[in-house]
C-alpha cells in the first residue's frame, strides 16, 4: 500500500501574476492565473508586517466572512494562505469587467451614459448583496463604487470586506 502524499499548502508560487488591478490602504490586488488549472482569479495581498493588531484582525475577518458566504452578488472566495509568514493572500473570483468606479470614470471621460438596464442591474444586484449581508447581521461599512465589481455578464458583485463587522 502506498501512503498518500500530504497536500502541499498553497503559496504565491502556485500563481502567475498577470496584472495589478489596484491598491488599497493595506493591500494590493492582482489578476492571477493558477498554474495547476490555468483558471483566472483575483489575488489580494495584505502585508501583515506594518499592521496594528486591530488591522490584522480586520484582514482575517475579511477571510472569515468571505469564506462563509456564497451569493450570486458577493465576490466569491476560493482560498487564502499566509505567504512567507508576512503576507495574507486571499484568492477570489475575478470580476472581468472591473469595478463600477472605473466604469463611471470611463463614461465621464467619453461623455457617454449607462443604459437603464445597466443601472437597474447594478442597483438591484448591489442591494441583493447588501440584503444577504444584513440577513447574516454583517455590516459592510465601505460601500462605494470601487467596491462594486462587475463580471462579464454585467452582474454586480459586492466585495472588499476588510472593515465589515458582524453584529453581536
Amino acid at each position: 500500500m502506498v501512503a498518500a502524499s500530504p497536500q502541499q499548502a498553497p503559496s504565491i508560487n502556485d500563481f502567475n501574476i498577470v496584472a495589478k488591478l489596484g491598491t488599497g490602504s493595506y493591500s494590493e490586488v492582482f489578476k492571477v492565473t493558477r498554474k495547476s488549472d490555468n483558471q483566472t482569479y483575483a489575488l489580494k495581498k495584505v502585508s501583515l508586517e506594518n499592521l496594528s493588531q486591530k488591522e490584522q484582525e480586520n484582514a482575517l475577518n475579511e477571510v472569515r466572512i468571505l469564506a462563509s458566504i456564497q451569493h450570486e452578488n458577493i465576490i466569491g472566495y476560493k482560498e487564502s494562505f499566509i505567504d512567507q509568514g508576512k503576507t495574507l493572500c486571499i484568492v477570489m473570483d475575478y470580476a472581468s469587467d472591473g469595478d463600477l468606479y472605473q466604469k463611471i470614470v470611463k463614461h465621464k471621460k467619453e461623455k457617454t451614459f449607462f443604459t437603464d438596464d445597466q443601472i437597474w442591474r447594478t442597483l438591484i444586484g448591489s442591494l441583493q448583496a447588501l440584503a444577504c449581508f444584513h440577513d447574516l447581521k454583517i455590516f459592510h461599512r465601505d460601500i462605494k463604487s470601487a467596491n462594486i465589481f462587475l463580471d462579464k455578464k454585467g452582474t454586480a458583485l459586492l466585495g472588499d470586506l476588510n472593515v465589515s463587522k458582524v453584529a453581536k
